[in-house]
């Protein structure tokens, strides 16, 4: 029998200017595929094959036939452009329809030049999954459709498709609520030590369980959760003042992600075999990846975890050159809880790996936060900024003054002041707000007090009465705060401390007695 992945459909994107592989299982010995009267032939091995399709200029539409010579399978309406795989947790799931203005938006869309293939959202490798896939296809842009696409991934591609001229393409790979290992197989992250806590802790959960007393426990806990996030849902949209704690005091226990064990979408490499095999290694330009959110119990190790996944994809998509965008997280802090400045740590460790491995770029959306709400809706800007950092590292558009906003550089000292120098800050900076706030400086004793900031010219000159001699310097390094320094393109200021040695460094392992009181469940 002739089969391709799931994948493979009716309106499909192709990668422009690249070979397109195609592969898939048959009983026969010899598969062929035909487009734009290109054809490639190959053999089969032990019940598999590949064929990689020469590369193609943007356009379309195209017919794709595949046959081995008993039966055929042809696709329909096919694009040549840009393919994106859109990754991550609830920021990169965060609905179109649900994002700002998204009911209008959704309304009044039209073929912006998008098109989305959402990978089936099931947590194992099973009979559930293979169905879903049967059902799953590459969407045009409706507005229908659209409603449940990845708002930042539909307004990068949206900007995208606008700038160069091509149909974009998103395969939109994401879970909320996950945590990066969710992501990376465990051959990989068995390689890094500091990331054996991951592994451990999912053993543990595991060791000596009762696969049908789980799959029992897990369907028990399915059927709960529903009727307690449907009712919690109706609170929140009811009541006039809602609470978390009243909504737990009136629906019971809140018992998400449920028993641990090899169906949980939250153990460690689970979404790695059931959602990201599915789609490998599809042919595309790169990733989008927005996520960091569910790590934050272990900040320390997020730069291993976060490089090792980057080293993960592309070695499954069979390219080290693959370019990865990241988004960094933005300000948040939920109402009345402490604020345990871990976030710090994953925007640290995410800027780190901008500047450390290769292929990569950020989007700063630190100010595009929200108190209280850790899936912000603005979700456009985000979009965008992928989108201008794609088209500078990806695409080569001059257009650096526009992709970034200051990013620290380094820094001197002045008797009893520090002046801190940027790059991408040519243009000068600028203050939105009565004053520049969230500096602090230290001296020796790492002991950290409010700076008076000023802007210079391109530099940002900062000092303290409580310090007479400056040695080290941060900014924004909190949970949660105003954000008040920016570029004159309106892209904010990265977050940043002039140096590792005030405290535990992004690459370290966990310190638990500081973050015993950050667990994430």
């Amino acid at each position: 029998m002739l089969s391709l992945p799931a994948i493979f459909s009716d309106h499909m994107v192709f990668q422009r200017e690249k070979n397109i592989l195609l592969w898939g299982e048959s009983d026969e010995k010899n598969v062929t595929a035909v487009i734009d009267e290109k054809k490639v032939s190959s053999d089969v091995n032990n019940g598999r094959w590949e064929i990689e399709l020469p590369p193609m200029a943007a356009g379309g539409p195209y017919e794709l036939e595949v046959s081995d010579g008993v039966q055929t399978k042809k696709y329909t309406d096919i694009m040549i452009g840009e393919v994106w795989l859109a990754g991550g947790q609830s920021n990169m799931e965060l609905e179109l329809q649900n994002s700002m203005n998204g009911q209008e938006v959704c309304a009044n869309v039209k073929d912006d030049g998008v098109r989305y293939y959402y990978t089936p959202k099931v947590s194992w490798v099973g009979d559930e999954l293979f169905e879903a896939e049967k059902k799953s296809e590459w969407q045009h842009c409706t507005p229908d459709n659209c409603k449940n696409w990845s708002a930042v991934a539909y307004y990068f591609a949206k900007e995208l498709s606008k700038k160069l001229g091509v149909t974009v393409g998103i395969i939109g790979c994401n879970w909320g609520g996950t945590s990066a290992s969710c992501w990376t197989s465990r051959e990989f992250m068995e390689q890094e030590t500091p990331l054996k806590p991951y592994l451990d802790k999912y053993d543990n959960a595991v060791k000596g369980q009762n696969p049908e007393e789980y799959i029992k426990a897990r369907e028990e806990y399915i059927k709960y959760q529903a009727e307690f996030d449907k009712n919690v849902g109706h609170y929140y949209e009811t009541a006039k003042n809602p609470t978390w704690d009243e909504a737990i005091s009136l629906f019971g226990e809140n018992q998400y992600p449920g028993p641990m064990g090899p169906r949980n979408e939250t153990r460690p490499n689970g979404l790695y075999d059931s959602l990201l095999k599915r789609v490998m290694p599809y042919t595309l330009r790169g990733f989008l990846y927005y996520q960091g959110e569910e790590d934050d119990h272990m900040p320390y190790t997020y730069y291993t975890m976060l490089s090792t996944l980057i080293r993960q994809w592309r070695h499954d998509w069979r390219d080290e050159q693959l370019p990865f965008m990241i988004v960094q997280l933005p300000m948040f802090k939920n109402d009345g809880e402490p604020d345990y400045h871990n976030w710090p740590f994953i925007r640290e460790a995410q800027m780190r790996v901008f500047k450390t491995v290769k292929n990569t770029g950020i989007a700063v959306i630190l100010d595009k936060g929200e108190y209280g709400n850790i899936h912000p809706v603005q979700k456009d800007v985000v979009g965008e900024r992928l989108c201008e950092q794609a088209l500078y590292h990806v695409y080569k558009n001059d257009n650096e003054k526009s992709a970034f906003g200051p990013i620290y550089k380094s820094y001197e000292k002045d008797e009893e002041k520090m002046i801190l120098h940027f790059d991408y800050a040519d243009n000068g900076m600028e203050c939105k707000g009565e004053k520049l706030i969230g500096f602090e400086i230290a001296g020796d004793d790492k002991k950290y007090y409010k700076a008076d900031a000023k802007i210079a010219g391109n530099d940002i000159v900062v000092s303290a009465s409580e310090v007479d001699k400056p040695k080290y310097a941060r900014y924004c390094w909190t949970n949660y705060s105003e954000v008040t320094l920016f570029g004159k393109n309106g892209i904010p200021a990265a977050p940043f401390r002039t140096s590792c040695d005030d405290g535990a460094v992004a690459t370290g392992s966990r310190n638990e007695g500081l973050w015993k009181n950050a667990e994430v469940d």
